[in-house]
């Protein structure tokens, strides 16, 4: 599996089910008309041959797989770049990072990564698909990690969301908090904890509860847009293939693939 599949597979996935939903939604005379929701989900270091779909041997995610087999696949779609900030800029903006703004040459594939110590971030020139979704009249969240730039003029509710629950970073660490700072978590614009000290990330066992409270803000999300007839965009940045790969309890040594296994089979749980 190389790197230039990484950040695709699902994402793919996800969004060729919305243009099916879309598709759906025009034949049936119940929802003829109506704007249909979206939901990108996007799984950081997450590989081709991860899903069931794909010819992974232990068939450890079926609801993803049911999804690919309800739904359709695009076996040919590509991420734009290999890295986090990169390809999440590409896959919001539909541009490549050479024209987004998230492209350098400072070194091989490590093309406009952007770590805490960065001040930089996406240019407010680029039009994102969140902010045409609002003007539509979607209510949008993101959900995990942003890692389009930390500074407040960078942030997700300066470019189309109107919520959030996440980090602007990678969940690196811990820090010692003198030198180097543990990435903040946010509710919107406002920080409401870090990484490691208010939400436990633990190297030694792989313990985190973080997917399970991502998979909660989403299905509340999702209930309150469905209660209030809004339609919505869902992005669903979750990073717990990412390392230090992290599970909760309920998954943690579960999986015939060690603890990256684990991993997958919560995030796919997240989807059922």
């Amino acid at each position: 599996m190389t790197s230039s599949l990484r950040y695709s597979v699902v994402v793919a996935m996800l969004a060729l089910g919305v243009i099916s939903l879309g598709q759906q939604g025009d034949a049936n005379p119940q929802t003829k008309g109506k704007k249909p929701n979206f939901v990108f989900m996007l799984m950081d270091d997450m590989g081709w041959g991860d899903l069931g779909v794909f010819g992974q041997a232990a068939k450890e995610t079926p609801n993803l797989d049911r999804m690919a087999a309800e739904g359709m696949t695009f076996p040919d779609f590509y991420s734009a770049n290999p890295l986090c900030s990169p390809s999440r800029a590409a896959l919001l903006s539909g541009r490549l990072p050479i024209r987004n703004g998230f492209y350098t040459t400072n070194a091989h594939a490590r093309n406009a990564y952007t770590p805490q110590d960065i001040v930089g971030g996406i240019p407010d020139k680029e039009i994102l698909f969140p902010e045409l979704l609002q003007k539509a009249g979607y209510k949008n969240k993101i959900i995990g990690k942003w890692h389009l730039g930390q500074q407040p003029q960078y942030l997700p509710h300066k470019h189309g969301f109107d919520e959030w629950f996440g980090a602007p970073n990678c969940h690196f660490g811990p820090y010692d908090d003198k030198n180097t700072p543990n990435i903040p978590m946010y509710r919107d614009d406002h920080m409401i904890g870090r990484l490691y000290e208010d939400f436990e990330i633990n190297h030694k066992t792989g313990y985190s509860n973080l997917t399970q409270i991502y998979i909660e803000e989403a299905t509340n999300f999702i209930d309150a847009q469905a209660a209030a007839k809004t339609p919505f965009f869902l992005y669903w940045a979750v990073d717990a293939t990412h390392g230090p790969v992290y599970a909760s309890t309920e998954f943690l040594n579960t999986s015939q693939r060690g603890l990256y296994g684990d991993a997958v089979r919560e995030l796919d749980y997240g989807v059922g």
